[in-house]
């Protein structure tokens, strides 16, 4: 398995990720993302700078570090015809199969704001597959024309392309949205070591990339990681449909007011202790995930990545690639 760096662009500023990203490069991650969000959770998280600027920006100041979003949705905010001009140049400008396409049916918190309605969750569905569809026939170079149940596309073409488009990876949580993975992904992305899912992922899709996400907290000690975690990420207390149906950053606050601080922080990893890390990230490997992206909560991600390179990367079992020679 394969130990990957998520930029939480809900936490940091634009300088302070691209600083982060090249620092990254340097101690051995070979493969990133970069989540794409119109607000933070939180208003005490207190950013969200444009996933497609920060791309290119990124891509420009690294080498060698794969790059892609966790997750992008391509369904209300921006139209799929724009993201998949967006995605061809980024594919272009990077090249050497640096870039990876995540996509999901996404939040309202981030897909209300143009003042579309919100959509339930099978409409969400339909309209992810649908525009998936419309991505990849874009990407085919021919000028297109397509009238869906969802979007419309008139005489459009993209000119500017990639020698071969980029895999899209499909968030999913539930077994509907699974199956959408399974028929329209190339990959699929998940939040948690699903064992259950990734043995259906497996019956279906072969050896085809899973990938997953874990939050962390470290900092130099316990009591200031579990800080950390409860005033910068309370979200992750949060179960079932939740964060997908509240509209604002405010709401989020008021929805995490019941929760206890070990509800919060649940099985985090956080603290100094590298053990920690590496049981959780084992679970994971256990489960079959080809690849694990860890965020790094809070602003401190130089000592984050200081911490990788010195303590995590060797204390990692073998048969986990932390790195990729270079």
């Amino acid at each position: 398995m394969r130990i990957g760096y998520a930029l939480s662009s809900e936490e940091l500023a634009p300088d302070v990720m691209l600083r982060a990203a090249v620092r990254a490069e340097e101690v051995g991650f070979r493969t990133a993302w970069l989540s794409d969000h119109f607000h933070p959770w939180i208003d005490a998280q207190g950013e969200s700078p444009f996933v497609w600027t920060m791309l290119g920006a990124i891509g420009a100041r690294t080498s060698r570090l794969r790059l892609g979003t966790g997750v992008t949705c391509p369904i209300l905010r921006i139209h799929p015809v724009i993201i998949a001009q967006a995605v061809a140049t980024t594919t272009a400008l990077l090249g050497d199969d640096r870039f990876f396409f995540g996509v999901g049916s996404g939040e309202q918190l981030n897909e209300h704001v143009t003042g579309e309605p919100w959509p339930t969750a099978p409409v969400r569905l339909a309209m992810l597959e649908e525009a998936i569809d419309v991505l990849r026939e874009l990407w085919g170079g021919d000028e297109v024309s397509y009238y869906g149940d969802h979007f419309i596309v008139e005489d459009a073409r993209i000119y500017t392309l990639p020698d071969a488009p980029p895999p899209i990876y499909v968030s999913a949580f539930g077994p509907k949205a699974l199956s959408l993975a399974i028929e329209r992904g190339d990959g699929w992305v998940s939040t948690s070591a699903d064992q259950e899912s990734m043995q259906r992922w497996r019956n279906e899709r072969g050896d085809a990339p899973a990938l997953a996400q874990l939050k962390v907290a470290w900092a130099p000690s316990t009591d200031e990681a579990r800080r950390l975690v409860i005033e910068r990420w309370p979200t992750s207390g949060l179960s079932g449909e939740l964060s997908q149906e509240l509209r604002t950053p405010k709401l989020f606050e008021q929805a995490v007011q019941p929760l206890t601080d070990e509800t919060i922080v649940g099985r985090t990893p956080v603290g100094p202790d590298v053990q920690s890390y590496v049981d959780t990230i084992s679970e994971y490997a256990e489960a079959g995930f080809d690849e694990l992206y860890l965020t790094q909560i809070g602003t401190d991600q130089q000592g984050f990545l200081d911490f990788c390179e010195r303590e995590l990367f060797p204390a990692l079992p073998k048969d986990i690639a932390a790195a990729v020679a270079a």
